[in-house]
């Protein structure tokens, strides 16, 4: 899979060609997000900017044009904060975005930091009105005594502008920082989830909403595992699902309290008493859940592995997939630098016949739920030119057998890691968020997975 293949060139978050020797901290991507047409991907950044990309019609003069993904528009979504009561700094770093669907000619998202969601209108104006009565060119009122006559005011072309309004801003009502987002299928309603509640929302109502989930013990010091994750069911506004650090997914139903503290469905896999170390309680957390676009599976992601959940089978993961295996003789060193709290984010294609996981040393993998075959890629400078080639890679584990190309896991660059990745809802174009650079494949794909 990904063989021949068309890409856009490595965007930094700003859609120019990076400069590869310095990264500031604000540009690093925190987010990305296609919209449900996927015709516009929305990245966020540490610096509390949006930028969102639309994708170019296809040419009659250049076939091979279409799919190229331009900056759109920019916007400054948050700023730093300072919580006086708490003496307390608030980044203003992106944490996750989601669009609603379109129901006019305008775009919605949300945008989340740590304690703040805004929903913002994305819009278009190509006409602007002149001849005001009593305005002149330059906006400015005009002295009643000098207009002898009326005239109708038109609406004459200009050049496009996208605009970006704030339209609600939803606060304060976290303790925790903020980790997802979710809008309902109902369109109507969202929710925010942080470390140890979720909170329940109506998108035209900013200054209340209702607490559907709440696992902070009375006495803090009981504290054993914290919400990270929680996504809203594709079709059935009644359920949704949150993860944990202890590896566990919690599927509720809305229908059966106003507080589901008490899950419908506890989905957890029994541990290997033989394989549990120091490390098992840090790798085994989840750091990402989504529902399949069917609705009838889980994706999670822990510290190595990928699992595809049936929303029937409790018990045990339906299909477990191996990202980086290789790691588990490193964990030790992981731990030391930080590497193993690293929150990897998970995907699935829009058939759900492919999910699609990031790595280290700007790899990414993705696995044929078919065929079962998988592939590692990487997000580089080289694969991402025009008509370029996805050479599948292979990491080679420490003391085994090397091939022409293998990389040894010793020299793997762990500062190098693709966290955020987002696949188009029906076309196999991706995006992989690497460092400050942002890469769009779109795979002429191949059946076959090396």
């Amino acid at each position: 899979m990904g063989e021949d293949t068309d890409s856009t060139p490595a965007l930094n978050h700003h859609g120019f060609l990076p400069d590869h020797n310095y990264v500031t901290e604000a540009d690093i991507i925190s987010t990305v997000e296609f919209n449900h047409t996927g015709e516009l991907l929305a990245t966020g950044d540490k610096g509390g900017r949006v930028v969102i990309f639309q994708r170019e019609p296809e040419s009659k003069t250049e076939p091979f044009s279409q799919g190229e993904y331009n900056v759109y528009s920019t916007f400054q979504s948050h700023e730093p904060e300072f919580d006086y009561l708490k003496s307390l700094e608030i980044e203003e770093k992106i944490n996750k975005i989601r669009w609603l669907p379109q129901q006019n000619a305008a775009h919605f998202l949300l945008s989340t930091n740590d304690k703040t969601i805004k929903l913002w209108k994305v819009s278009e104006r190509d006409k602007r009105p002149e001849g005001y009565n009593l305005k002149d060119e330059e906006g400015r009122i005009k002295d009643i005594s000098t207009v002898t006559s009326l005239q109708v005011p038109v609406l004459k072309p200009m050049d496009l502008m996208v605009e970006v309004t704030p339209r609600r801003v939803f606060a304060n009502a976290h303790t925790y920082h903020i980790n997802s987002i979710s809008v309902n299928s109902d369109y109507e309603t969202y929710m925010s989830a942080d470390d140890l509640r979720i909170n329940l929302w109506h998108l035209d109502i900013t200054d209340r909403s209702f607490n559907i989930v709440d696992i902070k013990p009375a006495n803090m010091e009981d504290l054993t595992e914290v919400i990270t994750a929680a996504e809203f069911h594709p079709h059935h506004c009644n359920l949704f699902v949150y993860s944990s650090s202890k590896g566990t997914l919690r599927l509720c139903d809305m229908r059966e309290a106003a507080l589901c503290d008490k899950h419908s469905k506890l989905f957890e896999e029994p541990e290997d008493p033989s394989a549990r170390s120091f490390f098992s309680e840090i790798i085994s957390s989840v750091s990402d859940v989504k529902f399949s676009h069917s609705g009838r599976y889980l994706l999670t992601r822990d510290y190595l592995t990928a699992k595809v959940w049936d929303l029937n089978m409790e018990s045990k993961p339906l299909e477990t997939y191996q990202v980086h295996d290789y790691l588990r003789s490193k964990l030790c060193s992981l731990y030391e630098n930080d590497c193993i709290f690293d929150k990897f984010e998970c995907a699935w294609n829009g058939s759900d016949s492919v999910i699609m996981t990031g790595a280290y040393n700007n790899f990414f993998r993705m696995f044929d739920r078919n065929t079962k075959r998988d592939v590692t890629l990487e997000a580089s400078r080289e694969s991402s030119k025009p008509r370029a080639v996805l050479k599948p890679r292979r990491v080679c584990a420490a003391g085994g057998k090397r091939r022409k190309d293998d990389i040894s896991v010793d020299s793997l660059d762990f500062t190098k890691k693709i966290l955020h990745t987002a696949w188009h809802p029906n076309e196999n174009i991706i995006a992989i968020a690497a460092t400050n650079n942002l890469y769009i494949f779109q795979d002429k794909l191949n059946s076959e997975m090396h």
